[in-house]
């Protein structure tokens, strides 16, 4: 196989679609989000929500930032939020979700290490040597203990 993807029907390549792929252009972001246009453009001027850009320097927004566009419209209007106070919300949930991820990975890293040093002890253990007995020190008394070999009988 020479690593390029399988072709599909018409020759492209299937396009995977998730919610992070920036999709929507300005118009149709606003109306799925509800905001007028000019809303979205101020927006991504003060920094709360930043779309992808095309080589026209056009906006692209993807589904979760159509998601960010109403939290922010939410908190600014039901919650009576300024918008500094929005994008200060939104630095500290990345932030929160950037050290969830670091926490995961730290865990995964973690348990990893734990599993190797569990198999390298029990390496150690299986090559002990079966014919060797644990000594265990005896505490030093002063008594006497007279040895008498059995006699025997003739």
């Amino acid at each position: 196989m020479d690593g390029r993807r399988p072709r599909q029907r018409g020759g492209f390549p299937p396009y995977e679609l998730t919610e992070d792929t920036p999709v929507y252009v300005i118009s149709v972001a606003a109306q799925l989000s509800g905001l007028h246009p000019q809303t979205l453009r101020q927006y991504d001027r003060l920094g709360l929500v930043s779309p992808d850009r095309t080589a026209g320097r056009g906006r692209r927004y993807s589904a979760r930032d159509i998601e960010l566009l109403r939290q922010v419209q939410q908190l600014s209007q039901d919650e009576g939020i300024n918008l500094a106070g929005i994008k200060r919300i939104i630095e500290l949930e990345n932030q929160v979700a950037a050290l969830q991820n670091r926490v995961a990975e730290l865990q995964a890293a973690l348990d990893g290490a734990a599993a190797a040093m569990q198999q390298r002890e029990a390496a150690v253990h299986a090559s002990y040597r079966r014919d060797l007995v644990p000594y265990q020190e005896v505490q030093q008394t002063s008594a006497l203990v007279v040895w008498r070999p059995k006699k025997a009988k003739d």
